[in-house]
């Protein structure tokens, strides 16, 4: 197994990066990480976090291999059995160092509030139904109140890659989910926080969701169906990125 040479690791990174024209600024930002990261890749003193290979690679148009071997591969050319395996030994072996934790590792109250919350709202949304004030906005928010709930509650993270910590990045990325937060940034010292207000979030929006839809079904005429929606999708959206914002900004 080769290891990375990080001076011509970063060699190659400056020269590809100059080729698609862009700045070390314009790079970090594509990436949400800061331009000093860029300029100590650059520069050898670090290399990026497996993480962010594939959409470093894809930024400055080379494979992955390719990164890793700080060279371009002879088009149609294929790579050695041997070679292979050395560089899929590398990037599993760097990977395998940062494998999280996830939440459903470690005992929390939040796992049963999480249940208790998806039964309570299932009620209230059939009973909701039945009297016929839920729509397509109503259901879909629930959706989204069940995933983000069962994300945050068993899934994510118990501690966030180095990275984080030692640059100002804003955007979070497992799997599918994707949070962008400008202003906000992501570090061990604030995701525990950001989580449980993400579970505290779904765990409202699933019981208040219906109660609220239902008071909206009282009070505005059917034809002010469209002002319903925007009056949830701004309720919904709006208290979730404040929720997040609020938890994560006070611990930063």
């Amino acid at each position: 197994m080769f290891s990375i040479e990080k001076h011509k690791f970063g060699a190659f990174v400056a020269a590809l990066r100059k080729e698609k024209g862009l700045t070390q600024k314009e790079l970090a930002q594509k990436l949400y990480v800061s331009d000093k990261a860029v300029s100590k890749w650059e520069t050898g003193a670090s290399i990026p976090d497996t993480a962010l290979l594939i959409p470093l690679a894809e930024l400055l148009g080379v494979t992955v291999t390719e990164m890793l071997q700080c060279q371009r591969n002879p088009e149609g050319e294929p790579l050695d059995a041997a070679e292979v395996e050395s560089v899929v030994k590398t990037v599993v072996s760097c990977a395998g160092a940062e494998k999280p934790r996830r939440a459903w590792r470690k005992k929390s109250p939040w796992h049963t509030i999480y249940f208790i919350s998806v039964l309570a709202g299932a009620v209230l949304l059939f009973l909701c139904g039945q009297l016929g004030c839920l729509g397509a906005v109503e259901w879909t928010f629930a959706g989204l109140g069940v995933a983000y709930g069962g994300y945050f509650a068993w899934i994510a993270p118990l501690q966030l890659p180095g990275m984080y910590d030692e640059h100002k990045i804003s955007f979070f990325c497992d799997g599918p989910l994707r949070i962008h937060m400008p202003g906000l940034y992501f570090n061990n010292q604030n995701w525990t926080y950001i989580c449980k207000a993400a579970v505290l979030w779904s765990c409202i929006m699933l019981t208040a969701a219906p109660m609220i839809a239902f008071v909206l079904h009282l009070w505005l005429p059917e034809s002010w169906g469209q002002a319903k929606n925007m009056v949830l999708l701004f309720v919904y959206l709006g208290s979730l990125f404040t929720s997040i914002y609020m938890a994560g900004k006070k611990q930063q």
